[in-house]
């Protein structure tokens, strides 16, 4: 049963919907639908009205919400192709304008992690926010040393709102799992509990400092991508310092044509920058929405804000990589095989209708560019392949998938004519052929030959205990089975001796009735 907290919780968000007036919402649904029509005798429902628009409103909602709801509205944001215009223009101001919480207690929190003052740690401090987002916001600051650097500050009591949210997800779920015939193969718990791991991850700014050092290590010297370097001994669980940096924003798409971008450039590079650090590194940014990202002009990227990555398993990688491929390669026959063997569809799949229901859902979006591809249509489609087929969601990939749909979008305001297909297949050839073809292998042989090498003196005495082990297990053997060849003589004695005993107690019982 419904905890009371939740309960509570549930009103609030009805009550947040309804201050805001977007009380068409919580009127249609299931739980208040019966009742509707006693909203029309509220002197509420008629002198409340809001004034703003209804894109306003559903922000300022969000907002309200808290955290949970503004990853929502940030991750609708980046699909403008799936949302009225005036809406997903307006759920862009979530990316890094959502209010920011005032600056005492920025102060405080920073001053309470360092354990020193602000004039100790910064010679110089803004105390109006540069940015201001769902977990944190971000201050600029000067240290003792020159450098410019920024301050992330996570908000106040940030843990408690998202472990209250999550328990309302999770009893959705649980919900969704008793009464919804798809849970089975949507996997709703497991899907929450992928969600709540990489949202709680982002409130260790440790963590994500590192995250950060990784990827700029990955990307050390790179043409396309520069990560800020971070300064790890102001650095804490709640506190984050890093280098600043200057760009434009990457949604601020007029400013970009005005600096002279190569918008074409940016979209391939976009779209390499997710295939090598899904495929080369395994390790992969998985929050690349336009407010994580800022170009240098003309065409390199410059990212922030690691809290969210993400890795594959590397069955998972190779799985995908040959997905991929083989859809590229409209190979569809090969793609539903893999979905077979990889465990994501059931072994008792028909691959001839599979591979036909992949080829009706893929075959028209080829050779369009992303202008021309409905994917509000093609996500319908394929929901409802999976359904037929009873495809079940993999949540170690939901992350995954996340991250590609904001590529694609990401991709679709930089250049609408990109061939998404064109553009990433040549990495993927290139990918497989550097990690499968007889090179490959040769140089796996020759970075493991160190360890052969060092092994090699002790061989002859492994094998003489292998084969002294063989012969000590052979001679066991024999034992065991001379005492069973003697245990088997003497129950066959005994069942002889039984026998015998039974027949003479039999003649002996008949003679004395007869004599009787």
């Amino acid at each position: 049963m419904i905890r009371p907290k939740l309960v509570l919780r549930l009103i609030h968000i009805n009550w947040v919907l309804v201050s805001h007036g977007l009380d068409e919402i919580v009127l249609k649904t299931h739980l208040f639908r019966p009742i509707r029509f006693l909203a029309f005798f509220s002197p509420y429902y008629w002198l409340s009205r809001k004034s703003d628009p209804r894109a306003v409103r559903i922000r300022e909602a969000l907002e309200d919400l808290g955290p949970i709801y503004v990853k929502f509205g940030q991750a609708l944001s980046t699909r403008k192709d799936l949302l009225p215009e005036d809406i997903a223009d307006e759920l862009v101001k979530l990316q890094d304008k959502v209010p920011p919480f005032k600056t005492e207690l920025a102060q405080a929190i920073i001053e309470k992690e360092l354990g020193m003052s602000i004039a100790e740690a910064f010679a110089e401090f803004n105390p109006e926010p540069l940015a201001s987002a769902s977990v944190a916001q971000v201050h600029g600051a000067v240290l003792h040393s020159g450098e410019q650097v920024v301050v992330k500050v996570l908000r106040p009591d940030i843990e408690e709102r998202i472990q209250s949210d999550m328990g309302l997800i999770y009893e959705l779920a649980r919900f969704a799992e008793r009464f919804w015939p798809d849970a089975r193969r949507l996997r709703p718990m497991e899907v929450v509990a992928e969600f709540e791991k990489t949202t709680l991850d982002e409130l260790d700014l440790v963590r994500e400092a590192a995250n950060a050092a990784k990827i700029r290590r990955n990307f050390e010297n790179s043409d396309i991508i520069y990560i800020p370097e971070v300064h790890w001994p102001l650095t804490r669980q709640k506190v984050m310092v890093m280098e600043r940096i200057h760009g434009i924003p990457v949604g601020e798409i007029e400013q970009l044509r005005a600096g002279g971008a190569d918008f074409k450039l940016l979209a391939e590079r976009g779209v390499e920058i997710f295939f090598t650090q899904v495929f080369r590194d395994n390790f992969f940014h998985a929050d690349m929405h336009p407010g994580n990202i800022f170009v240098d002009l003309p065409a390199k990227y410059i990212a922030i804000d690691f809290g969210i990555v993400g890795t594959l398993s590397l069955s998972d990688q190779h799985y995908l990589a040959e997905n991929f491929l083989a859809f590229f390669n409209r190979d569809y026959r090969k793609v539903a095989q893999m979905h077979v063997e990889s465990g994501w569809v059931p072994r008792s799949t028909r691959i001839e209708e599979f591979e036909s229901a992949i080829r009706s859902v893929c075959e028209p979006i080829f050779e369009k560019p992303l202008r021309d591809i409905s994917f509000g249509q093609l996500l319908l489609r394929l929901f409802q392949t999976a359904r037929r087929f009873d495809m079940h969601v993999q949540p170690q990939l939901v992350l995954l998938q996340k991250t590609l749909l904001n590529i694609e979008g990401l991709g679709r305001q930089l250049y609408p004519e990109l061939d998404l297909w064109q553009t990433a297949k040549p990495f993927l050839e290139g990918w497989f052929k550097e990690r499968m073809g007889p090179k490959a292998k040769i140089n796996k042989l020759l970075k493991q030959f160190p360890e052969f090498a060092e092994q090699f003196p002790e061989v002859p005495s492994l094998l003489y205990k292998a084969l002294d082990n063989a012969a000590h297990a052979q001679h066991h053997s024999e034992l065991q089975s001379r005492e069973l060849a003697l245990l088997r003589q003497q129950l066959d004695a005994n069942q002889r001796t039984t026998a015998w005993a039974i027949v003479i107690s039999a003649a002996l019982i008949s003679i004395a009735i007869i004599l009787q």
